[in-house]
């Protein structure tokens, strides 16, 4: 018993510097420290950020931004969810003052979406420093390419604090936005699995062109030290911070594409509202699970495998629904066609209950399902027969000509 504490807060050490010796990648924040913050020395900065800017001992970009030496804090500026991660998501954030540093904090996600001329009064750089999930209709990167456009307009300029993309620099899935589909979850021309680093987006929406009016963002991007395109963000060696309430973990973002699309319509539970968001297919009327299950196992999905599993959300349209279904299970993330699976889900219920159509059920959401796919034209193609094969052309067509314009804007190898 004596010895019982000493002992234990010994293998707590232990553990805990084996977890800070493992961290192979530096982010932004980390090589900006390094350098004292000398492209900030005598600036007043104003800070996009959430809860995910931290550096790998979990300490805010805020604190450190607003502690440095030579560095004046005037302003921080928060997405969807806020600066401090307090608004669930949809919910407009309110302009306040920010009780830890009392640095006023603008929203981004209420009454405008895009830094106005007088909230960048007085701001002489304006840095981003969010993780991003490298799915196109995660909402933050559209906040990154809004505020820009206003760095651009105002003469402020601006700075990407670089992080991992945890889906790595290799997987591009899905189509372009079209004409007439531009929306703040399909704010740019770029795959749904987009493959790219927001310092990396960044570069490419400045040097495509892509901001309104065609400014030209004056942009620096604080490059990682480390990170390369096959990583995965188990790799990196970095904490994982909850990036909004249904990102809990970093295999969420893995599943966020698996099923995010189909979620748009409220017809069929995607886990949103359970212990396992986008992990689940699930509905009150399917008649078995277990078939369900055998018939997406015989498409032999690559890197995928599917189980049966029954549960009831605590929260959504389905709350407290005894709902039946599949989970997914990523066996190999880099090859699998994470945002494909949705398709194959609805093809094999569609055929078990072709009397449930998915589309008819949800009229009031086919808008949003097609703004999130960037085309209505996937949605109209698919429902004509509820075959996979239908859409892969158009699922796959434009990535050849997309990664021919990005690898120029590529940081990392």
């Amino acid at each position: 018993m004596r010895t019982y504490k000493p002992i234990l807060a010994g293998v707590i050490l232990a553990i805990f510097s084996l977890n800070t010796t493992m961290t192979q990648v530096k982010t932004g924040i980390e090589v900006l420290r390094s350098t004292e913050f000398s492209l900030l020395d005598g600036k007043r900065v104003g800070l996009i950020t959430n809860p995910t800017g931290v550096d790998s001992h979990l300490r805010s970009t805020i604190d450190i931004l607003a502690q440095a030496e030579g560095v004046e804090l005037v302003a921080l500026f928060g997405p969807e969810h806020g600066v401090r991660g307090d608004y669930p998501a949809g919910e407009y954030v309110e302009n306040q003052i920010d009780p830890i540093t009392g640095v006023p904090m603008f929203s981004l996600y209420g009454k405008t979406r895009k830094p106005t001329p007088e909230m960048l009064q007085g701001i002489d750089v304006l840095i981003y420093d969010i993780q991003d999930i490298g799915s196109r209709s995660y909402t933050y990167i559209s906040t990154m390419g809004l505020a820009m456009e206003a760095a651009a307009e105002n003469n402020v300029d601006f700075v990407v604090l670089d992080r991992p993309n945890p889906l790595g620099g290799h997987k591009f899935e899905g189509p372009l936005v079209d004409n007439g589909f531009i929306s703040f979850v399909s704010q740019y021309p770029i795959p749904y699995v987009h493959g790219f680093t927001v310092g990396e987006l960044a570069q490419f929406l400045n040097g495509e062109g892509l901001l309104s009016n065609n400014v030209v963002a004056d942009l620096t991007v604080i490059e990682m030290e480390g990170w390369k395109r096959e990583m995965s963000f188990e790799d990196t060696g970095l904490p994982w911070v909850m990036s909004s309430p249904h990102i809990p973990h970093v295999h969420s973002a893995y599943y966020y594409p698996v099923s995010g699309i189909l979620g748009e319509l409220y017809t069929i539970n995607i886990g949103v509202g359970y212990t396992l968001p986008f992990q689940l297919f699930g509905a009150e009327w399917l008649d078995s699970a277990e078939i369900l299950t055998a018939k997406l196992n015989e498409l032999e999905i690559p890197g995928i495998l599917f189980r049966p599993i029954y549960f009831k959300p605590y929260y959504t349209n389905m709350k407290d629904k005894n709902m039946k279904g599949v989970q997914v299970h990523i066996t190999d993330l880099q090859i699998t066609p994470l945002s494909l699976i949705q398709f194959y889900v609805i093809q094999e219920i569609y055929k078990l209950h072709p009397e449930y159509n998915v589309f008819e059920l949800a009229q009031d959401r086919l808008n949003m399902f097609d703004k999130v796919c960037g085309t209505d034209k996937v949605r109209k193609s698919f429902e004509q027969r509820f075959l996979v094969e239908d859409i892969l052309e158009l699922w796959t067509k434009d990535i050849d000509g997309f990664l021919e314009k990005a690898r120029p804007y590529f940081i990392y190898e």
